[in-house]
């Protein structure tokens, strides 16, 4: 009776705490909601007691996307080497896909957004921020990538303040011009791509290889197969497909404050509807999914495609941002 009460207690413990870490995971699994930007910087304006200057609004959406990588709930979750953390992936490529529009971001803020000219000074601030947002996102110690993420997010904040310091020696600039806009439009645009493509390989195809198509005289380094057989696995395509939605959700947080600070130069180029139409996209791609896993439908099948859902917001969103950067070349 001893062993049997035993047994039977160790049983329900295992039993507790698998429901325990599922409720946990399934709780840290749910993705942070949109940001108002406008709170954001009229709170922020407000605790620093300044006026928000070009460039504000955009620091701030930069920061304020970094700081929910680290502090939604569950926390930075990449890097976990415990459960339930360690069974969770959704998140993690959600978490990455978002990493990787806060690295554009702070890579053109550093080359383009600060700098007036090619030949003109980095700003320090951004100098120190860019790199760090660079470790591996899945180091966990010595340094750990939360440590450095935190460390380049207080370096965005010197810098926001540095954009509305009275004093000469500590001044930062922002410079919202329509070539600089483009140079972050350029990144943005091969990340969407990329994203689309990956998405749609969720049904396996045969693919024409275009790799030198358009030039005559092109080479490359090995010769490659005139088709090509292409599929995502599928143990990966939910992966792909949180990836691409959390890098949609940070762009939208992104191209929300660039309306603000680059307004004036949108309106100049007649190119605002084209942003805002490429904003009704991305918020389309956050729609709430109601399916408990990933379907991968071919076809006019019976289930749905998730991914290729993804993929036709994404590719409509990229459409319109060739049209937007087309107009600010020529508008």
């Amino acid at each position: 009776m001893k062993t049997m009460f035993s047994t039977k207690i160790i049983v329900w413990a295992f039993i507790s705490i698998f429901f325990l870490l599922y409720g946990v995971g399934v709780y840290w699994s749910t993705e942070p909601s949109s940001i108002n930007i406008h709170a954001e910087v009229t709170q922020a304006a407000k605790a620093e007691n300044v006026a928000p200057v070009v460039g504000y609004t955009t620091t701030t959406a930069l920061i304020k996307v970094s700081e929910t990588l680290l502090h939604k709930p569950g926390g930075y979750l990449s890097n976990d080497i415990m459960p339930p953390s360690l069974f969770l992936d959704n998140m993690p490529a959600w978490e990455f896909g978002v990493l990787e529009m806060v690295r554009d971001m702070a890579l053109v803020m550093r080359k383009d957004f600060s700098r007036s000219q090619s030949q003109s000074l980095v700003n320090q601030h951004l100098k120190e921020a860019q790199p760090r947002f660079n470790i591996d996102s899945k180091n966990w110690a010595m340094p750990s990538a939360e440590s450095e993420y935190g460390k380049a997010i207080e370096q965005l904040y010197a810098y926001r303040t540095a954009l509305v310091s009275s004093n000469g020696k500590d001044k930062a600039q922002f410079y919202a011009r329509a070539d600089n806009l483009r140079s972050y439009l350029d990144e943005v645009q091969k990340r969407l791509g990329s994203y689309s493509h990956r998405l749609s390989l969720s049904v396996g195809r045969e693919q024409v290889n275009t790799d030198l198509a358009g030039d005559n005289r092109a080479e490359q380094s090995s010769q490659g197969d005139a088709y090509l057989q292409l599929k995502t696995s599928w143990w990966q395509i939910d992966d792909v497909f949180y990836e691409a939605r959390g890098a949609t959700w940070a762009l939208l947080q992104l191209l929300r404050a660039i309306e603000i600070d680059f307004n004036s130069v949108l309106e100049d180029k007649n190119a605002k509807i084209s942003l805002q139409q490429i904003i009704l996209e991305l918020e389309a791609s956050q729609e709430s999914l109601w399916s408990p896993m990933i379907l991968n439908g071919s076809g006019f099948g019976l289930l749905a495609n998730h991914s290729l859902v993804m993929a036709n917001y994404i590719s409509r969103a990229n459409a319109a941002l060739i049209d937007l950067n087309e107009l600010l070349t020529k508008g």
